[in-house]
C-alpha cells in the first residue's frame, strides 16, 4: 500500500461506521476542552475522532456547525446531570441542601466540563447563534427549580448557582460550605408571611 503525504492511507478503513457523526461531535467537545475554541481545527477534530478529514465536511457544513453541535451536546449532558441532582428534592429545606451540595460538587462537573462551558459562554458573546444553546440550557435549569420556587426566584437562584460555582471553581482558597448554604437559604426563603420563615 502506498502511503500518502498525510499518512491517511495507513488508517484502517471503516466500511461500516454508523456512529461516525456522533463520534466527531464528541471529539469536538474534547478538542475544545483541550485547545479552546480558538485552537480548534478540522485536523485536530479528525485526529481525535480517528476519521479522515473529509468526513467532517461530509457530515457538517463547517467548523461553526461542528462547534454548535458540540456545545449543544455538552449542554445536554450538563442539563441531564442537573435534573438528576434534584430528583429526590421535596421541601424548601431540601432545595437549600441540594443547591449547596450542587455548588460544592461544582455542579457535578469536572474541570474539563467547566472549561467547555466557559468556552461556550465566551463564544456565545461573539456568536449570537450560540445563544440558542445557552438559552435552552438556562431554560431547562430554571424549569427544574420552578418545581420548588416561583419563576422569579428560579431565575435569580439559577444565576446565583452559576455565579457561586464559578467563584468556587476559580477560587484559590476553599469556599466555606456554611457560607454557601446561608447565601442559598436567603435566596429561597419564603416571602409569604403565612409560611414558616425558617
Amino acid at each position: 500500500m502506498t502511503t500518502g503525504a498525510t499518512g491517511e492511507q495507513d488508517r484502517p478503513v471503516r466500511r461500516h461506521d454508523p456512529d461516525r457523526r456522533q463520534r466527531i461531535v464528541e471529539a469536538t467537545v474534547e478538542v475544545i476542552a483541550e485547545h479552546g475554541v480558538a485552537g480548534t481545527t478540522h485536523r485536530l477534530i479528525a485526529a481525535a475522532a480517528d476519521v479522515p478529514l473529509g468526513s467532517l465536511t461530509y457530515h457538517f457544513t463547517g467548523l461553526e456547525d461542528l462547534r454548535a453541535q458540540a456545545f449543544a451536546l455538552h449542554a445536554e449532558r450538563m442539563a441531564v446531570r442537573y435534573e438528576a441532582h434534584f430528583a429526590e428534592v421535596g421541601s424548601t429545606e431540601d432545595v437549600v441542601e441540594a443547591v449547596t451540595e450542587l455548588v460544592h460538587a461544582d455542579a457535578d462537573a469536572d474541570d474539563r466540563d467547566w472549561t467547555v462551558a466557559y468556552e461556550l459562554y465566551t463564544a456565545a458573546l461573539r456568536d449570537p447563534a450560540l445563544r440558542t444553546v445557552t438559552e435552552s440550557w438556562m431554560r431547562r435549569s430554571r424549569g427544574v427549580l420552578e418545581r420548588f420556587v416561583d419563576p422569579t426566584t428560579s431565575r435569580g437562584l439559577d444565576a446565583l448557582i452559576e455565579g457561586l460555582v464559578m467563584h468556587k471553581v476559580l477560587s484559590t482558597r476553599p469556599v466555606p460550605r456554611a457560607e454557601t448554604r446561608e447565601i442559598i437559604a436567603r435566596a429561597v426563603r419564603p416571602t409569604n408571611s403565612q409560611e414558616d420563615p425558617r
